[in-house]
């Protein structure tokens, strides 16, 4: 058992860190880590937290999927960041799922597209240039390569 007011510190600290935002249980362990809390206080803290429903992976990826998709990232960019954050391949897949649209996910893109080629076409950039910084920028928003470069061909080809 941690000594008490390792804990408690360890608590105070730990609510601190997630009155700003949700956090996934290991992204939480790593920030406590960071604090230089022993790894026995962190595991009984994120225990505690656990049975006071403070911590829930699966509540901390939906929340994060329905902001992202608000700035408007691709399933592929969520993905890693879940990843990244410590959530599991079947929490981040449950997060996903209800939100699985291929038209919704192509408008998304079209906009996107639209928007962004508008843009570097007042920067100047022109033809090929121009479509491999269009193509690079919807890549790294997290769509699939196959729908880029399908709604890439369609955007140029209308402007």
């Amino acid at each position: 058992m941690p000594d008490a007011e390792q804990f408690a510190r360890c608590y105070a600290t730990a609510l601190r860190i997630l009155q700003h935002r949700w956090n996934a249980a290991a992204e939480l362990r790593r920030k406590l880590k960071r604090k230089e809390f022993d790894e026995e206080t962190i595991a009984a803290t994120i225990a505690r937290l656990d049975s006071e429903k403070w911590l829930d992976d699966s509540r901390f990826a939906d929340a994060f999927v329905r902001g992202r998709l608000r700035k408007r990232m691709g399933p592929m960019r969520i993905r890693r960041e879940l990843g990244a954050a410590g959530v599991d391949n079947d929490v981040i897949d449950n997060a996903l799922a209800p939100y699985r649209d291929a038209d919704g996910e192509r408008a998304t893109l079209t906009e996107l597209a639209r928007k962004k080629a508008a843009a570097l076409i007042r920067r100047g950039e022109e033809d090929d240039r121009l479509r491999q910084k269009l193509s690079a920028y919807l890549a790294r928003q997290g769509f699939e390569t196959s729908l880029v470069i399908d709604v890439v061909r369609e955007v140029l080809a209308a402007i």
